[in-house]
């Protein structure tokens, strides 16, 4: 739960006290049996048009309140009788009850953040104490929270209350250890991420994300864009690399484009999703073209390829993925490119997930397209093509998907982005294909051994891995269940809840810990929900 998306404020709205009342009611009728139940499923507070109204809201729901009332008698009044003798000399207090917070909330920052808007709604009102009657069970938290207890215990049963009271002082000097208590508890269920965009990040390249942005006209952000374009081409033996702000999708558009230029029919080779956009990106800039597709994870054979381009002399490109994403699915393309060289075929290639992850050599490619995220491990915005030869601008083409203007213009035609040019650049210094294939090879093997179907051999990429969920569960559910627990796996997408699969992406910055969490949380959702099922 990110804490920027919670809103912490005093109730105004019609909505809001009718969610009060609703709350009020499930707490204190269905949760503590104070109350007697009713048809409303709603209860409206004796003191409800005296009472102040600190609520905790996400996005529209109310989902914690506390009450704040000064006028006497309050309700510890009528509990204790004499309760001024508990009280310290020069008390101003006032009282707080109803204090709620809805059950899946309860383990977060929800309450200490009503208890601070509490403390500072009570100084604006010159009140220097608040009393409660604290819930028996929740005692132990009432005291780490500064409250004091005095009095004897009210009440009976599961309806038994402690009066207590807390001071500005008392809230202050406990505010660091509630701190680290919760800092503890959120780092018992802190998010890992194994997804494939946005990938995490490491904290160098955080840092050179968020210094000030610089102008694209600056000269020290054409020197780090150079230094960029430098490291790709000395990573993956390219010639030229142009980048500009966008995606995966516009790269692609920009080699479409290109491929345009050409004036060849050419060949698109598809075995899955991104497979099948491509055809998309082909169709849209009416290209010539022929489709060399298979079901998905079935291989394209190396024969097949070359049988096709001996019977069609007339092929003058070929476009693939490298690695197909919707199924880890990896491309020879050394192979491919061999292929492509012995029928003089121009070779194009997706690398949006592969680049990064397994060692690609683009000497001889054509026109590859990839992105500052996924493999390369930095903030998603940048759409790179990596190209062999000297591109003349086109002014045929829109200006955008101009890879000659790129050039000429040494990647900066248009308004860049700093930000994300210093991020690449960090990552790219911090880049370790090795260590990122050794964690996948390391959890794969887990996967398997924990009895769970995983896609694929040494023909897959390391940087994904697809799991294919038992029938009896269904993968949007397991990645649900995963997603509360804080672990993010790909699974949303139509394509991945059709096949029943979910996806771990090992693109950014991950850890053995983080992998090994994973794969305990996995097999015990799959592999035990099996054996629940066996016993049925």
């Amino acid at each position: 739960m990110k804490s920027s998306s919670f809103i912490y404020k005093i109730a105004s709205e019609q909505d809001e006290f009718e969610q009060i009342n609703e709350m009020n009611y499930q707490t204190f009728v269905e949760e503590i049996p104070q109350h007697q139940r009713n048809g409303q499923s709603s209860l409206v507070d004796r003191f409800h048009k005296e009472n102040t109204y600190v609520i905790a809201k996400h996005g529209n729901m109310v989902i914690g309140m506390i009450a704040i009332r000064a006028n006497r008698p309050f309700s510890l009044d009528e509990k204790l009788g004499n309760l001024d003798e508990y009280l310290p000399q020069g008390s101003k207090p006032c009282e707080v009850r109803l204090l709620s917070v809805k059950n899946e909330y309860r383990k977060s920052y929800v309450f200490y953040k009503m208890t601070d808007l509490l403390v500072s709604h009570c100084l604006e009102n010159q009140y220097n104490m608040a009393l409660i009657s604290g819930v028996e069970k929740q005692i132990p938290l009432y005291k780490r929270m500064g409250f004091v207890a005095f009095g004897s215990m009210t009440g009976t049963g599961d309806a038994k209350f402690q009066p207590m009271y807390l001071t500005k002082e008392k809230f202050e000097n406990s505010t660091k250890a509630y701190k680290r208590m919760m800092e503890r508890k959120q780092q018992e269920t802190r998010q890992y991420s194994f997804l494939p965009g946005p990938v995490p990040v490491g904290e160098e390249i955080k840092k050179a994300f968020s210094m000030p942005a610089v102008s694209h006209r600056a000269n020290s952000f054409h020197s780090d864009l150079q230094e960029v374009k430098d490291l790709l081409g000395n990573f993956f033996q390219a010639n030229f690399a142009e980048i500009t702000v966008g995606t995966g999708t516009l790269a692609n558009d920009l080699v479409a484009a290109q491929i345009s230029s050409l004036n060849k029919k050419g060949l698109i080779l598809s075995n899955g999703e991104f497979g099948c956009r491509l055809k998309d990106h082909a169709m849209r800039f009416q290209l010539n073209f022929d489709y060399l597709e298979k079901e998905w994870n079935m291989p394209i054979s190396h024969e097949e390829i070359s049988d096709f381009l001996q019977t069609n002399p007339d092929i003058g490109w070929l476009w693939t993925v490298h690695c197909e994403t919707s199924t880890g699915y990896l491309y020879d393309l050394e192979a491919i490119q061999k292929i492509c060289d012995a029928y003089g075929v121009e070779l194009c290639v997706d690398a949006c997930s592969s680049l990064g992850t397994v060692p690609v050599n683009l000497s001889k490619c054509y026109l590859a397209s990839a992105v500052s995220g996924k493999g390369l491990g930095s903030f998603p915005g940048l759409a790179i093509v990596l190209h062999r030869e000297s591109i003349q601008p086109n002014p045929n083409l829109p200006r955008y998907l101009d890879l000659g203007l790129y050039q000429e213009k040494d990647s900066v035609p248009f308004t860049h982005s700093s930000n994300l040019v210093k991020a690449l650049k960090a990552s790219l210094h911090s880049l370790n294909i090795t260590e990122k294939k050794r964690l996948s090879d390391f959890t794969r093997n887990q996967l398997q051994s924990a009895g769970l179907e995983v896609l694929g051999n040494s023909h897959y990429s390391s940087g994904i891995i697809t799991i294919a969920i038992p029938s009896y569960l269904s993968s949007r559910e397991v990645g649900d269940r995963l997603s509360e627990k804080g672990i993010l796996l790909s699974y949303e997408s139509e394509y991945l809840l059709e096949k029943n699969w979910v996806q771990a992406a090992f693109m950014g910055e991950q850890t053995r810990e983080a992998a090994l969490r994973m794969v305990a949380e996995l097999k015990q959702l799959c592999c035990n929900q099996r054996e629940e099922s066996v016993i049925w």
